[in-house]
């Protein structure tokens, strides 16, 4: 993640202050509730690149990739907050985690 892209980040979290979130992050939990974790499967890209494409997302596809698969679940993450326009400063109050790595199953905590 870019340098600007985290000042950006940051900035519209204190703007939007401590006790406020964005609706984005009500959306995310309501999904989770209602239609459980979202899975994904993983394909091998050019030059080794490890592709993740999920599997039952309501509202589309979530398509992402990583090098290794410390940055391809970092990714995934970030990818699923994107599909709900939360900021990534918020990626702590959202507590998306990796539920079982054979399904490559990710949900809230």
């Amino acid at each position: 993640m870019t340098l600007v892209k985290k000042a950006k980040d940051q900035l519209i979290k204190f703007l939007i202050g401590k006790t406020s979130v964005p609706r984005g992050l009500v959306e995310l939990n309501q999904y989770f509730r209602l239609y459980g974790p979202i899975s994904f499967r993983r394909e091998h890209g050019e030059n080794g690149t490890l592709i993740a494409i999920s599997n039952n997302f309501r509202y589309g596809s979530i398509v992402t990739s990583g090098q290794d698969l410390k940055t391809l679940d970092s990714n995934i993450k970030d990818a699923i907050l994107t599909s709900f326009e939360i900021p990534s400063s918020y990626a702590k109050e959202a507590n998306i985690h990796k539920t079982s790595d054979k399904q490559e199953e990710y949900a809230l905590a």
